[in-house]
């Protein structure tokens, strides 16, 4: 029988100061419109609120989502009686662009197994969500407002799981910046070039 120390009852972690975090937002992109034409689906989206054109592909406030369809972008504010402030998770901008845009008018399922969702990272830009869907890669892009830490805090105060791909986070480690060694022989090996790497005396 495995003992206390067994490799599975540890996973390797990093703590950083909240104060020093950055959170970018996490896109989406969705390979088409679920056999709706650019101006049946916008339709659609100004029955949840205020849907207006605009330049700016980044939304301003919480509860706004930017949408890139057919070479343009518009910017839907969703009617805040659909947004409850109360919860944690439902309030976040990530569920709110699923639960009422994702999943009942693109059909969009499971966010972590549909093949026909993409996500963006946010450091790559409002750029990428345009050169997606003007490629014909994807359908439709949207662009989110990046979750506070403060969000992130409630949800993990109320012993709650973030949903997928919501925080794109700032610094990251490096790859390859620690590397986990299987077996007798090679964690000698890596304990040896470990020691070879530390500065001399």
């Amino acid at each position: 029988d495995a003992g206390p120390d067994a490799e599975f009852n540890w996973f390797l972690s990093v703590l950083f100061p909240a104060s020093t975090l950055n959170i970018l937002a996490y896109n989406r992109v969705v390979k088409d419109l679920n056999g709706m034409t650019p101006e049946a689906f916008r339709a659609r989206l100004a029955e949840l609120g205020d849907l207006t054109a605009t330049a700016d592909p980044v939304p301003d406030v919480a509860g706004a989502f930017c949408i890139y369809v057919d070479g343009s972008w518009s910017r839907l504010a969703l009617d805040p009686s659909r947004i409850d402030r109360s919860d944690p998770i439902a309030s976040l901008d990530v569920s709110l662009l699923h639960d009422h845009v994702l999943a009942p008018l693109l059909g969009v399922g499971d966010e972590r197994t549909d093949t026909r969702i993409d996500f963006i990272g946010g450091i790559r830009g409002t750029a990428e969500l345009e050169k997606r869907v003007d490629s014909g890669r994807a359908g439709v892009a949207f662009s989110l407002s990046p979750t506070t830490i403060q969000q992130l805090l409630a949800v993990s105060d109320a012993g709650l799981i973030m949903p997928p791909k919501s925080t794109w986070f700032e610094p990251k480690l490096r790859s390859g910046l620690f590397v986990h060694a299987l077996g007798d022989e090679p964690a000698r090996q890596a304990q040896t070039h470990a020691s070879a790497l530390r500065p001399s005396d």
